[in-house]
Formats: C-alpha cells, structure tokens, sequence
C-alpha cells in the first residue's frame, strides 16, 4: 500500500467554498469506502492573539488534548485561565462552526443528522510519549468510545494541523475495515448477560451499551494489542504538512498518528441511515460477519 491507495484529494481553497455535484459525489463515495479525504490548499487560519496557543504548555498533565464541549461551551484540559480560556474556547468554536459548514456543503446527505461532538486540540507532540498498548495512538486502530455508547453511529472527524513551525502530522493508515474486522471477530467473546445494564448503573457508561458498541471496544483493544498484526498489517504512511486539512471516519478508517504537534480535531456523530452506502458502515460490516442485529 501507498499513499495513493489512502488518499482522495479535494483541491478546496476555502471553508466556504461550494462544490460541484461530482465533487460531491466523489467525496461521500471516497469517504464511506474508507479513504481519508485531503485537502492540500485548505488552512486554518489563526488570529495573531491565537499564536500564543501553539504550545505545549497550552494543554495540562492529566489529559492528552484540550477539548471544548460545544453544548456547554466549557473548555477542559488547559492551564490557561480567565481571559486566555476565553480566547482559546473561542478559536475551538470557530474552528468547529468552519469544519460543520464544510462537511454540510461537501456532504448534503449528512447535514440534517449532523450531530457535532466534541472540539480538540492536541498541542503536545506524539512522538517520544509514553503510553500503554491500549491507549497508544501509534498503533493502529479504530475509534470507539468506552464511556459513550454509538449504537452504530459513524465517528467522522475533521483534523487540521496548524504547527507554527511547518511540522507535519505523521499518520499511518491500514487496511479496509471489513479485512481487518474478519481477521479479529472470531476471536472475540460477546458482552456477558446483564453488562451493559450494570456498567450503565454504576455510571461506568454514558447510556447502555449495545452488542455493536462492546465489538468495536474489543476490536480496538485486540489490534492494538497484537504485535504481529501491527508489524505486518497492510498499511500505508502518509503525511499531512501544515495547513493543511483531512478528514474521515475514524471508525472504520485503520489509523495510527505517529508524530506532529499542534493539531485541531473536530467530532461529529451521523447515523448510518445518513450513508449512501449503508452496507460499507462498521455496523453492518459486523452484523454481516455475526449474523444478527447488534444495535
């Protein structure tokens, strides 16, 4: 695999821009097959008092992004304080409202669903960090949530990186999600009776979670645990320089963030009743491989 195999380029210039109906149809069709879509020409454009953000020490010990809850408008995660939290919430916000006009113009399909999640910023570069297997975003894997019940909605994320000092942000990116999920599914147990209901009770979880959400759990603990797979997986690496934007679904696209600093990520939730192809979505992938409903 290479990059060509990865990528689908969307020459956009601007968060505004309007797209053609080819364009559009290119876009969904590459986005729902599992390719990344990259914008090469798209920046986004910080303010002069923004700058000062660039920074590791913009971001606190405990966590590993500062993120803004776009239904509170409060900000987590950051050492700033008083006037400098409402500025850097500010460009959070500004930031999700560009990538959610965007994905509503380059994606009309997905715009009455649209749920937008949480805004993130990771400062701190991932090279040279220490995490454990689990919770290491080198290794290949797929997005899923331990506390926020899916239900077989998809994961779609737009990443922009705005080093100050041109380094770019190092991704790997693996094989189709269907490939990888016949690989690891047989090797993995269903929830036990009454799971989802206790975790839900003592609050462990967000809502209570479906045989979907437990899967996808285990499938990304199971791929970032298999050192073999991860050495000899399919995979290409790609590169983003900054100023530049990608996105995809998280869920189903195999990625690792290998190194680079300075990195905005914006959530948003859709469900796959929203999809063109339907069929391609992780949910039905694994109810086809288990052969019943799990959502």
């Amino acid at each position: 695999m290479d990059a060509s195999d990865v990528l689908e380029v969307i020459d956009a210039t601007s968060w505004s821009d309007r797209f053609d109906e080819a364009t559009q149809a290119r876009a969904i069709a590459a986005l729902e097959a599992g390719r990344v879509v990259f914008f090469p020409h798209l920046a986004f454009g910080l303010r002069d008092d923004e700058m000062a953000f660039l920074t590791p020490e913009a971001g606190d010990s405990s966590r590993k992004n500062v993120s803004r809850d776009p239904r509170t408008g409060r900000v987590h995660g950051t050492a700033f304080e008083g006037e400098n939290l409402a500025r850097l919430g500010t460009m959070l916000e500004r930031y999700g409202a560009q990538a959610a006009g965007m994905v509503r113009t380059l994606y009309p399909p997905y715009a009455g669903s649209l749920d937008q999640a949480r805004t993130s910023f990771r400062p701190a570069e991932i090279k040279g960090r220490d995490y454990t297997p689990r919770h290491d975003d080198r290794l290949l894997h797929v997005d899923a949530f331990p506390t926020r019940p899916m239900h077989g909605r998809r994961i779609l994320r737009v990443f922009a990186n705005v080093a100050p000092d041109g380094t770019r942000r190092d991704w790997r990116v693996g094989e189709n999600f269907g490939d990888f999920a016949r690989k690891f599914m047989p090797r993995l147990r269903g929830p036990l009776p009454g799971q989802s209901w206790a975790m839900h009770a003592l609050g462990l979880t967000k809502g209570r979670r479906s045989a979907y959400d437990h899967f996808m759990l285990r499938l990304h603990d199971a791929g970032k645990l298999d050192a073999g797979y991860q050495a000899n997986a399919p995979k290409a690496d790609v590169s983003f320089p900054a100023q530049t934007v990608w996105m995809c679904f998280t869920d189903s696209v195999l990625h690792a963030a290998l190194a680079g600093r300075c990195a905005l990520e914006q959530t948003f939730h859709i469900p796959v009743e929203a999809m063109a192809r339907q069929d391609l979505a992780p949910l039905r992938v694994l109810e086809g491989i288990a052969g019943r409903a799990l959502a």
